[in-house]
């Protein structure tokens, strides 16, 4: 990339996150008795099942025109081994727990092997700090956690849903109630009060005002009885040919249905309203904050550098104190704060 100024580029250059959950652990438990202290919440175990499916892929078109060679290919046994997780036949509500702490120190590189670039760049994460202090962004983060994006397919289909956050730093103990399902998932202006409330302990952690801040986050989604809920999929690099291989393993901690630190992290990030829409494109909603706003399960790139939107661009102006929109910084501080490896190549 050709250098716009003279500020030495950075070709080891990294950021640690800054919100790091823990995984979430998943517990069966009923709606009237989920703050019972004397009911507690089962921990929920991972089922295995063996199935025999039907032949239902695309077909090639020779075996399509020939009815004879698809009720022989339709015969043949499609057997299968899964994991699966339901909550018990007297539990209609799904428990999901983690922590997550927010750190500070934003405005400092975990590694970086220019000095020039690094004061460029402090200063201009200084001036963001001082004139934002991560309101926006912990304001979206908040909404994240009050509106249960984390829960993923276990959200859908959920009659009532409720969130309950604690702090649980030594000095401050406080602890908020959510209705998940009072809020627009495509959108952060709501004005509450509560959430501004959480909010502001998160901001406060992220521009350093706090050292750190420890929140415990426990989220009820009645689903009914006996439903499956949906912990995360294992992701098998080498399923080999073996048959007796399952082919979906689910994610556990010490036998217990987990779901991945990452995903969680995933749904709390999904603040990225700021996007370049195509025009006559729908608008999907916030995306998570990515370097090319890349959402896998669409195929597609919300931020290239064709249109000069993607992270690398807008943050080589940022560090090198250049003019960037309110929005744009907002989305370069959301991705610092996500973390990662963000070195520039030494070759032109």
């Amino acid at each position: 990339m050709a250098k716009t100024d003279k500020i030495a580029a950075a070709t080891v250059l990294a950021f640690e996150k800054k919100l790091v959950p823990s995984d979430g652990r998943l517990y069966g438990t009923t709606w009237e008795d989920r703050h019972d202290p004397l009911a507690t919440a089962v921990p929920l175990k991972l089922q295995e099942k063996s199935v025999r499916g039907t032949i239902s892929n695309r077909l090639k078109k020779a075996l399509q025109d020939d009815p004879a060679k698809l009720d022989a290919e339709v015969e043949k046994p499609n057997l299968q081994t899964v994991d699966s997780c339901a909550l018990g036949s007297e539990q209609d509500t799904l428990k999901l727990s983690f922590t997550l702490k927010v750190l500070s120190g934003v405005e400092k590189p975990s590694a970086c092997n220019s000095a020039e670039f690094a004061a460029s760049y402090r200063q201009a994460a200084d001036g963001y700090i001082q004139a934002e202090g991560f309101k926006e962004l912990a304001k979206r983060y908040a909404t994240n956690l009050a509106n249960g994006r984390f829960l993923w397919r276990n959200r859908v289909g959920a009659e009532r849903i409720e969130v309950v956050v604690s702090v649980r730093n030594q000095e401050d103990k406080q602890t908020w109630t959510f209705d998940a399902k009072a809020f627009d998932l495509k959108n952060f202006d709501h004005g509450r009060p509560d959430v501004a409330a959480l909010a502001d302990k998160i901001a406060a952690a992220l521009s350093g005002q706090t050292e750190f801040l420890l929140l415990t986050i426990d989220a009820y989604a009645q689903v009914g009885q006996a439903q499956d809920v949906y912990p995360s999929e294992e992701l098998v690099l080498d399923k080999g040919n073996s048959k007796s291989k399952k082919s979906k393993i689910l994610y556990h901690i010490h036998g217990q249905a987990g779901m991945h630190s990452q995903k969680i992290g995933n749904a709390l990030r999904s603040i990225d309203t700021w996007y370049p829409v195509d025009e006559g494109s729908p608008y999907i909603g916030p995306i998570a904050v990515e370097p090319y706003g890349a959402v896998t399960n669409l195929g597609k790139a919300f931020r290239t550098p064709k249109a000069k939107a993607d992270f690398y661009t807008l943050f080589d102006r940022f560090a090198r104190s250049g003019e960037l929109s309110q929005t744009e910084q907002h989305y370069v501080m959301a991705v610092l704060v996500r973390g990662g490896v963000f070195g520039e190549s030494g070759k032109e």
